[in-house]
């Protein structure tokens, strides 16, 4: 039987409003250029949990589609620059005029810290050098999101739980794993012509651009938690992982563009496409496993053709015991000089 169609919006949402397709404010169930950020996340979460009780029914495609929505939504809005842009595209006639808190007045204003805590945190970052978002988690003055979400606000950006807006899998998979370990993110999506990153952190400028290079589109951050970057990179960008395909150079500009990261390009899903892959250079943990793996091959080995040897006198010489173990220790360091070899070789691939 054919499914019957469905106005998700209306019947999901129950957005009343006719005209297609609904602005952000509309779909987030807003006042017109609400700037209240927390007002925006909590309407986003309530509308997300809401619809993630049809992802699993006869309507699934039109669920993961309203999701994907709600979440850039909230995305846009949250980000103070994009939202700027996109509430002048809207019409807005006046620049939101509202001064963007520090991080420690957020954490006072919203009781995450005291202000006996703030001075221990601020002691604690100057000692230890790190930022105050991270002091405050580590000396477990607030919960991981919590502080996220203040920091997230003090500077201007989105924040985001990966587990409710998720990662594009085919944009992880055009990403080198070591520059997304070692930077600590992960790609979320491309929307509006941007490519959207989170990590708990600023992402380096110099990252930034190399991204922009390949996917040739602007790149913007988005801030999470620790914990949760953290299981997503063992998820998606395991110590094992390697880049999937990028893009060949056009052969007519390869001299000039010698120097510059290959561009990444989609990659089918399918198990059975034809595909290339390129793989990353070792991070020095990998390298040094390499090195210990190959000397303990070369010495096992070594012992293992010595003993052999010994015991059975191959090759049987009729000179001084002496020379012989000169002959066994000599086949031995040959026999396990190739063996080390072999194992150097496979796990340099």
């Amino acid at each position: 039987m054919a499914k019957v169609p469905i106005d998700v919006y209306r019947t999901w949402l129950k957005i009343e409003a006719t005209n297609r397709p609904l602005n952000f404010y509309q779909l987030l169930r807003l006042k017109p250029f609400d700037d209240d950020i927390k007002r925006i996340r909590d309407n986003y979460r309530q509308l997300n949990a809401h619809v993630r009780k049809f992802a699993s029914g006869e309507y699934i495609e039109e669920s993961q589609k309203l999701l994907n929505e709600l979440a850039k939504a909230m995305l846009c809005l949250t980000d103070s620059a994009r939202k700027l842009e996109y509430d002048i595209s809207l019409g807005r006639k006046v620049a939101m005029s509202q001064v963007r808190r520090s991080l420690e007045e957020i954490l006072l204003a919203n009781n995450i810290v005291t202000e006996e805590q703030m001075k221990q945190a601020k002691s604690f970052m100057d000692s230890v050098g790190v930022d105050l978002h991270e002091a405050v988690i580590q000396k477990k003055f607030g919960t991981q999101e919590t502080v996220m979400l203040a920091y997230a606000e003090s500077i201007g950006l989105p924040f985001v739980s990966i587990e409710e807006v998720g990662v594009d899998e085919n944009i992880a998979a055009q990403i080198n794993p070591n520059i997304a370990r070692q930077q600590s993110f992960v790609p979320l999506m491309i929307d509006r012509g941007q490519l959207l990153l989170t990590s708990p952190r600023l992402i380096n400028p110099d990252v930034e651009e190399e991204l922009r290079m390949i996917f040739e589109i602007p790149v913007r951050s988005t801030i999470c938690t620790p914990a949760e970057v953290k299981a997503a990179i063992a998820k998606y960008y395991p110590p094992d992982a390697v880049q999937l395909i990028v893009r060949k150079k056009d052969s007519s500009n390869a001299a000039a563009d010698s120097t510059k990261q290959a561009k990444a390009v989609s990659v089918k899903k399918s198990a059975k496409a034809d595909v290339d892959v390129s793989v990353t250079p070792m991070s020095e943990d990998e390298k040094k496993k390499r090195l210990q793996t190959t000397l303990v091959v070369f010495n096992f080995t070594v012992m293992i053709i010595c003993v052999t040897l010994v015991m059975t006198n191959i090759p049987p010489l009729s000179r001084s015991p002496m020379m012989q173990i000169i002959v066994d220790g000599f086949i031995g360091v040959i026999v396990g000089a190739i063996a080390a070899m072999i194992v150097w070789n496979k796990n340099s691939k």
